[in-house]
């Protein structure tokens, strides 16, 4: 299994409204092509201006062609459109891991 763990930064103050937006235009196309992530959080200590989502693909192929989908899908742009109008995320950071060897899901 591939882990997608993703995690983002908003400008204080606006991780309610980007939270919306993205409830609203971008879960729906996102979880259409990608599926159900295994986790979408908020920060709850530390920088509570941030939160996460995890997605599992079977590998670096299946992961290749969901986002390849999504990427064509025009729903997908009107809503990068509409959240990078709104300029609430300041930053993003992408992991790519594999479970350890012990862990069985």
């Amino acid at each position: 299994m591939l882990y997608d763990v993703r995690t983002y930064t908003c400008k204080p103050g606006t991780i309610k409204k980007h939270l919306a937006l993205y409830e609203s235009l971008g879960f729906p196309v996102q979880s259409k092509h990608l599926g159900q992530p295994l986790l979408y959080a908020v920060t709850e200590t530390g920088n509570v201006n941030s939160f996460l989502h995890i997605w599992v693909y079977q590998d670096a192929a299946d992961r290749a062609a969901r986002r390849a989908a999504m990427q064509a899908d025009p729903a997908w742009h009107a809503y990068q459109e509409k959240s990078g109008e709104a300029g609430y995320l300041i930053s993003q950071e992408n992991r790519l891991m594999t479970q350890a060897p012990f862990f069985k899901p």
